[in-house]
């Protein structure tokens, strides 16, 4: 059987109508997480020459664990949410990957990102595999102390399945620091000790790492700097426009400003602003700082986030949501390269456009592996119990950013392939050589 050709009739069927949709130009009408990572797993594979044992059995996660959450409300009602925790591959390592409160929370959702997690995580060869997770809920709608209750008992329903050595989450969309702190406190009480490394993205102050909140952002700066320096550009002359100003975009978009880039345009969910001249992103609060504020900054131009998407700059950081660039957009996208800060910002037959249309796609599992990297960090530290300083923490992430960049660089270069590909390239072949070494347990 050929690798990228799964032998179950439904998978088969899903596979062939999305890539007839692609090649038509056509957007399938929902492309989910999990649709999308299977289909880069396909592409990815047909370029390696892979057991197709292997590659089938990626096609699924180990296991999800589904679970009903009953919160009591401030009003003392009850209502009952329902969560997830997928857990995709652990052949390298612990589960790894984030826990996020969001109304559209799915089952697919969870196993599609978890595959990403799995790919990020040997991109940038750490000794983890891939998970996801989370709430189906609007965290806006929860007062804090809701969150924290929520928080709670859901860390009580999937307890058995987390640890510092099996299953260590992280933040995500509608989850912070203090969502992990109120987690690890959770388990750390059910299991009579103080376990600070069963999640990552805690405050330093109960064991989180130095300089993990910016550290997506950062890692997305690294890699768009050096995608510029190789292409030939000169960064002074570079324009850049962001979406989503918040843990990802604004580091990011700071970063990128402070080695010289012309930053033109950052949004947040209310809308983008806009400068030709440049933005003086440090002056621009964060949406941690005060959320929904971009918008309230003086600005020349107004935009939407849809307008920002198709301006005519040098660099276009999608670091938002994910699906915002489809087949309805892609051909007004004017960027001249593509840096993906989100997960999954781009659709399949989005990536058949820009690659009809030679435009340069970064992919996340590699742009924004620094908040996973420095997760890794933030393990090392609680199980050592010795805190890293700020400085040390971003140098040890710029070597492992540039360490994996140059890793994809040679992939890139030898079998001329998009960037996607040879990242996906380099986490096959490694995840690939584990399996082949651990075998199959009978």
């Amino acid at each position: 059987m050929h690798a990228s050709e799964p032998d179950d009739s439904e998978s088969s069927r899903d596979a062939a109508d999305a890539t007839t949709a692609t090649d038509a130009g056509l957007e399938p009408p929902t492309e989910s997480a999990l649709e999308t990572a299977r289909r880069q797993l396909y592409r990815a594979a047909d370029h390696l020459d892979l057991d197709p044992n292997v590659v089938e059995r990626l096609r699924h996660p180990e296991s999800v664990h589904e679970v009903t959450v009953p919160v009591e409300r401030d009003d003392g009602s009850v209502v009952v949410y329902t969560g997830y925790r997928a857990q995709h591959d652990s052949v390298r390592g612990p589960y790894k990957g984030g826990l996020r409160y969001h109304p559209d929370v799915t089952r697919d959702e969870c196993v599609g990102l978890s595959m990403w997690m799995t790919w990020k995580c040997a991109v940038m060869d750490l000794p983890f595999g891939g998970a996801k997770g989370g709430v189906a809920v609007n965290p806006k709608d929860l007062s804090r102390d809701e969150k924290e209750r929520l928080t709670r008992r859901f860390t009580q329903e999937i307890r058995t399945s987390v640890g510092p050595t099996k299953d260590i989450p992280a933040p995500d969309m509608g989850t912070d620091p203090q969502t992990m702190a109120w987690f690890m406190d959770a388990y750390s009480m059910q299991e009579g000790e103080t376990i600070p490394g069963v999640v990552t993205g805690k405050p330093p102050i109960v064991g989180g790492s130095k300089g993990r909140d910016t550290a997506p952002g950062r890692s997305v700066a690294i890699i768009a700097r050096e995608t510029i320096d190789y292409l030939g550009w000169d960064i002074e002359d570079t324009t850049v426009a962001v979406q989503g100003f918040g843990s990802v975009g604004a580091p990011a978009a700071r970063l990128l400003e402070s080695a010289g880039a012309n930053v033109v345009a950052v949004s947040d969910v209310n809308g983008a602003i806009y400068d030709p001249d440049g933005l003086d992103t440090h002056a621009i609060p964060t949406h941690e700082s005060e959320p929904e504020a971009v918008m309230k900054y003086d600005a020349p131009e107004t935009l939407s986030n849809e307008e920002l998407l198709e301006l005519d700059v040098d660099v276009l950081i999608p670091a938002a949501v994910g699906n915002v660039l489809t087949a309805e957009n892609a051909n007004d996208v004017r960027a001249n390269l593509i840096v993906e800060g989100a997960n999954g910002p781009t659709t399949s037959a989005a990536d058949a456009v820009f690659e009809r249309r030679g435009i340069p796609v970064v992919p996340d599992i590699l742009a924004n592996a620094g908040g996973v990297t420095v997760s890794y960090f933030e393990w090392l530290q609680d199980i050592n119990r010795r805190a890293w300083s700020l400085e040390r923490v971003h140098d040890e992430l710029e070597s492992e950013m540039l360490r994996a960049w140059n890793v994809v660089r040679d992939e890139y270069e030898s079998r001329d392939v998009l960037w996607r590909d040879a990242a996906y390239i380099v986490a096959l072949k490694r995840i690939a050589a584990a399996h082949d070494a651990r075998g199959l347990w009978p």
